[in-house]
């Protein structure tokens, strides 16, 4: 578990279950606008986020993910995820981050605050060297983030995810363990 003044982010555990799927139901349009992850009617069920969080947790146990919710402290209200992929430990030691954040919270820099968090166990308890992310040029919000977080970016891969049913262009940014962060 690790908290701001604001914020608290922790693994999601079986009982978040009814939060998780709500905050992606009431968020169904605009994460489909920007995930490479198709879904239908039929993934958004309970019985499928409780799976999804099992198998989070054995990700996590198993060094092949790290997905962490965000929860308001004051009201303990799970208002996004952020998450830990792609790893690769043998040659690199780095991984990928994703986030998503409900829309009623954007722009209160509650994204901005969890990144760092993810950020201080990426490089501390998780050991990672490098993390890295992609976001499509459109999604400012995003950029901000990343880069108020301290990623840099590297340039641009064209046409590499599809998002929403056509391929996107997305800029590539990391962060070393080695680099300055802001807090």
């Amino acid at each position: 578990m690790y908290q701001s003044d604001r914020l608290l982010i922790r693994p999601l555990k079986e009982t978040d279950t009814e939060q998780l799927l709500d905050l992606n139901v009431r968020n169904r349009e605009l994460f489909e606008s920007i995930s490479p992850v198709e879904r239908n009617d039929t993934d958004y069920t309970h019985n499928t986020y409780r799976k999804n969080i099992g198998a989070a947790l054995k990700d996590w146990r198993e060094d092949k993910g790290y997905e962490f919710g965000i929860f308001l402290k004051e009201s303990g209200s799970l208002i996004g995820t952020v998450s830990l992929f792609f790893i690769e430990r043998k040659t690199s030691n780095r991984c990928m981050i994703g986030y998503s954040l409900d829309r009623a919270h954007n722009g209160n820099g509650y994204m901005t605050e969890a990144v760092q968090l993810v950020l201080d166990f990426a490089f501390g308890e998780a050991h990672f060297y490098r993390v890295e992310a992609g976001v499509m040029p459109r999604n400012k919000g995003s950029i901000a983030v990343l880069e108020k977080c301290g990623f840099l970016r590297e340039g641009l891969e064209r046409d590499v995810l599809r998002i929403d049913g056509k391929f996107e262009d997305h800029y590539k940014y990391s962060i070393l363990a080695t680099d300055p962060r802001t807090k």
